[in-house]
């Protein structure tokens, strides 16, 4: 699902850009070649169906602003399916709407980098009289499962910054992997000082970050130490348990020695994406196990 993040930002790519929707077709046209018109209600009383009251407030009026498609409720293209938000932009690359390969080009250039963040991308799928006909496909960028899960804790919590940290590290996995093991540690970091304060906790300014992902866990009750003798299989626990602490240190000593935040010398070898795809997974594990068990302890399951 594209979060509405991506699609604001999509959006606001497109209207800062001046780039209108419906290119050569009136937007009535444009917008019948992907919703049954005649179906959708009229917001303005003296027409039956949206077509009349788009006619009246677009052509004869003018009176709506230039974007109003995007928030306009019967299109839901903000919250709607995302096959449907991916239709529509796909649609105004079509053809029928704009021919211009320049145009196409630049529209091309300005949203695929936000899609794909989230795995997305317009390819040509088909031709039309020699044209490119564009359609969504997976743009290829290895998805972490647990950057799924990541991202559906984010959803859940309604947090835009760690939705946005998370969007960053898959921008970055592939392309810059230090940038995305600088970011992955620093949503470690988010998750562990949000844990605390939603316990009750106090965040001392000095904790670094292993104590930090530490005081986290011992407030979640997630510490080897903390898991009774009694507990079936409790020393498979605790192992997995001193695992999680290990992650925590291995991702503050790759993020100093690789990832960004800290200046490095000239000779500086970088890692690969499959070294970035390790500690992301490793950090996105870590920060969706902190937050569902956070999640689980607020809720008194």
């Amino acid at each position: 699902m594209l979060h509405e993040l991506t699609r604001r930002d999509v959006i606001d790519a497109l209207t800062l850009s001046g780039i209108s929707y419906n290119g050569r077709l009136e937007e009535v046209d444009f917008l019948g070649r992907l919703y049954d018109m005649k179906n959708l209600p009229s917001h303005d009383g003296r027409f039956r169906d949206a077509s009349g009251d788009i006619f009246q407030h677009r052509v004869n009026n003018h009176d709506w602003e230039d974007d109003w498609v995007f928030t306009d409720t019967r299109f839901d293209l903000l919250h709607g399916p995302e096959t449907e938000f991916l239709a529509f932009l796909a649609m105004m690359l079509h053809p029928t709407v704009r021919s211009n390969p320049d145009e196409v080009g630049a529209i091309l250039d300005l949203i695929n980098p936000i899609l794909r963040r989230e795995g997305w991308e317009l390819a040509v799928t088909a031709t039309l009289a020699e044209l490119p006909v564009y359609g969504p496909r997976n743009a290829g960028i290895p998805v972490l499962p647990a950057l799924n899960a990541a991202k559906g804790m984010a959803e859940r919590a309604d947090a835009a910054y760690v939705h946005r940290q998370i969007q960053r590290i898959e921008g970055a996995l592939e392309k810059d992997p230090e940038q995305a093991i600088g970011t992955a540690k620093e949503l470690v970091e988010t998750l562990a000082k949000t844990i605390l304060l939603d316990h009750g906790e106090v965040v001392p300014e000095d904790l670094d970050f292993p104590k930090l992902v530490r005081a986290a866990l011992k407030q979640l009750r997630l510490v080897p130490d903390d898991i009774p003798e009694k507990v079936h299989a409790s020393d498979i626990i605790k192992r997995l348990l001193m695992n999680l602490a290990t992650i925590s240190n291995g991702l503050a000593e790759l993020r100093n020695g690789y990832g960004t935040g800290h200046g490095k010398s000239a000779q500086t070898r970088g890692l690969s994406a499959r070294h970035a795809r390790l500690a992301v997974g490793a950090a996105t594990t870590l920060a969706v196990f902190m937050q569902e068990t956070s999640e689980e302890m607020l809720s008194g399951k």
